[in-house]
């Protein structure tokens, strides 16, 4: 008697992202699992051009079909060492698989890559995490709510107090631009490097931007809020699944009295429901931060989120937390830098913190 075929077994291997082909199955295979932006290997690519940290990835496949998927960039920093990062300089990430098995077998493979890397650490942003890894949920909360069916409606969905901002800023000379062309990048650059140093925080390369603006095309843009011709308030936002979400978004010291950011978040809002998104997703915060409270104050509520780090034996975690001790006198120091003397100097810095 003839022995029964046995099943394919499943393989997992590095992902060749310089494949049009490769790159296009995994994109398919993200979007049919519900990942976010930073699953994608467009958000990768972009990220290794704009910053110069590799972009890798991890495919799992049985019988000539992706079971599993590990977006992955590899993060050097002579200041905050190497790690693998899922995604890197993204808010999610992590590991999108058919089933348990299959996630916790990328997990295991994304250690050994980290060991021939000479990575201290792997960090996952989201997704299945190992239970033997170091987890956390009390680091971060995600704000996301859906987008109400008009202006009107939306303005009253928004807390009393905070719609009291919105509408003072609403008074004001203020305009709003939305574009994608080289003045409203400039634009966007030139609030944004102001707003992080004023938080003490170096800012990302433009060339980030750039190219997440132009590896997604329609579906990132920047809105510019303008008081007499001078940008004082800019987001670049995504547009994915349904939703958007301002991603890197700032605004000056002049924004504060005139309401800029409250005007910037609700045109936005307002500019979404208008290109068919159903949700509005504010990203990120530090729990218990002041964006964490300003987020509240719009009446979303918050959801903690679990990340997960891997440390090799005898290494040390990688420690990028602005909050951490060994960094507040020199956000305290940062904060006081020129501007010009921040711009030249962030990025050289920012670029390696993934």
């Amino acid at each position: 008697m003839n022995a029964p075929f046995p099943l394919s077994a499943e393989t997992i291997a590095a992902a060749d992202l310089n494949d049009p082909g490769e790159f296009a199955r995994i994109e398919c295979f993200a979007a049919a699992m519900g990942g976010t932006p930073f699953h994608r290997p467009t958000w990768l690519c972009a990220i290794e051009r704009g910053t110069g940290q590799q972009a890798l990835g991890l495919v799992a496949e049985k019988a000539g079909r992706l079971t599993g998927w590990l977006p992955l960039t590899l993060v050097h920093s002579p200041l905050f060492g190497r790690a693998l990062v899922s995604s890197g300089f993204a808010v999610g990430g992590g590991v999108l698989a058919g089933s348990q098995r299959t996630a916790m077998a990328l997990c295991r493979r994304a250690e050994e890559l980290a060991a021939r890397l000479s990575c201290q650490t792997v960090e996952l942003r989201g997704g299945d995490l190992p239970a033997q890894w170091d987890i956390t949920t009390e680091s971060h909360c995600g704000f996301v709510t859906d987008l109400a069916a008009d202006d009107e409606a939306q303005l009253l969905a928004i807390p009393r107090k905070q719609r009291a901002e919105i509408r003072r800023g609403l008074k004001l000379e203020l305009v709003v631009q939305t574009g994608r062309a080289e003045a409203d990048r400039a634009a966007h650059y030139a609030v944004y490097a102001e707003s992080v140093r004023n938080l003490g925080t170096p800012v990302f390369p433009r060339s980030l931007f750039d190219a997440v603006l132009d590896a997604f095309g329609d579906d990132a843009d920047i809105l510019t809020v303008r008081h007499n011709g001078v940008p004082v308030a800019s987001v670049l936002s995504l547009y994915h699944g349904g939703a958007v979400m301002p991603y890197w978004g700032g605004g000056t010291f002049a924004a504060r009295n005139l309401r800029a950011n409250e005007v910037m978040y609700f045109e936005l809002m307002r500019q979404a429901q208008r290109r068919g998104c159903i949700r509005f997703d504010f990203g990120r915060s530090k729990t218990g931060s002041g964006p964490y409270h300003y987020k509240k104050n719009w009446g979303f509520e918050p959801q903690p989120l679990a990340y997960a780090s891997w440390t090799a034996e005898g290494g040390n975690a990688r420690d990028i937390n602005p909050n951490s001790g060994a960094y507040s006198a020199k956000i305290a120091l940062w904060k006081r830098l020129p501007l010009p003397v921040a711009n030249r100097l962030g990025p050289l810095i920012a670029k390696g913190l993934g």
